[in-house]
């Protein structure tokens, strides 16, 4: 006899009374008794969310506060044997588990979310993925969120926990572009200044806190992101909506690593600039979505 297919459960944890008084009441108290905050504002919908850097148990307990105080509400992928499980399946099921199933017949992740969304009028649901894939070293990101939200047309939530800090939840929301590499490689810079609990572990590697800049700069920052590649340093100032815009400025943001001068000169022989990877994943954290 076939078994039966298990499909994403409707109503979990983050549905029940239980979340929402007593859960809530805990995580608020637990927060303010360690100095913990939570991001600014939680995207609203429905998104993949990607939780970095992970390197402790410690980090779950700390996003799903995040989530239960925000009313977020979260999916999470594991092996479908394993909610098949008695009382540990169920268990699972109710705290949100995504059963995946990876024999030829069973109904994939990214269809199985699909269909998920289709039928429910979603209000931020974050279908949760760690990158890195386990708590020790790695040398690179698993990237099937990124096939998941390409597959589902879902942004992506760059969610952190940040033991430095002391933050956690969703810091930007971030659109796909028709460029993995490039994308990927912009959200790891945006993690390369947020310290996980143990530093050491993280992937990509913790290279310290953002440079603190003015607001002008940051202005800079915005506006050579929305250029996509190369800019002059007058069109940086017209878009930049600034009334000038010096070669010194530029300049230091460069010294911080944020930008640099491109080998293609722009219009009439003028320097180009654009950002490094290290600048767009600043910008990532200076503005809550593109």
């Amino acid at each position: 006899m076939a078994k039966k297919e298990l499909t994403i459960r409707e109503k979990t944890i983050f549905d029940g009374i239980f979340t929402k008084y007593f859960l809530k009441f805990i995580f608020t108290l637990w927060f303010k008794l360690a100095g913990w905050k939570l991001c600014k504002t939680a995207p609203e919908g429905a998104g993949v969310a990607i939780a970095a850097p992970h390197t402790s148990n410690w980090d779950f307990v700390y996003a799903l506060g995040a989530a239960i105080l925000q009313d977020v509400k979260i999916y999470f992928s594991v092996k479908d044997s394993l909610c098949r499980i008695p009382l540990l399946g169920t268990w699972m099921m109710y705290l949100g588990a995504i059963p995946i199933n990876r024999s030829a017949k069973g109904v994939g992740q990214v269809e199985q979310i699909k269909q998920f969304i289709n039928s429910q009028k979603l209000n931020r649901v974050f279908f949760l993925f760690t990158p890195e894939g386990t708590r020790g070293p790695v040398p690179k990101w698993k990237t099937g969120f990124y096939h998941v939200a390409q597959g589902c047309d879902l942004p992506i939530f760059l969610a952190k926990v940040d033991y430095l800090s002391k933050e956690a939840g969703v810091f930007h929301t971030f659109s796909l572009t028709e460029n993995k590499e490039s994308d990927i490689k912009a959200i790891q810079a945006s993690y390369e200044s947020i310290q996980g609990k143990f530093p050491l572990d993280q992937f990509p590697a913790y290279t310290g806190r953002i440079p603190k800049i003015s607001e002008v700069e940051a202005k800079i920052i915005k506006a050579m992101y929305s250029f996509k590649g190369v800019a002059t340093q007058v069109e940086i100032t017209a878009k930049a909506k600034l009334g000038e815009l010096s070669v010194t400025m530029l300049d230091y943001l460069i010294d911080k690593g944020l930008l640099e001068k491109s080998h293609t000169s722009g219009k009439n022989g003028e320097p180009g600039y654009q950002l490094t990877f290290a600048g767009r994943g600043c910008f990532l954290h200076l503005s809550p979505s593109v």
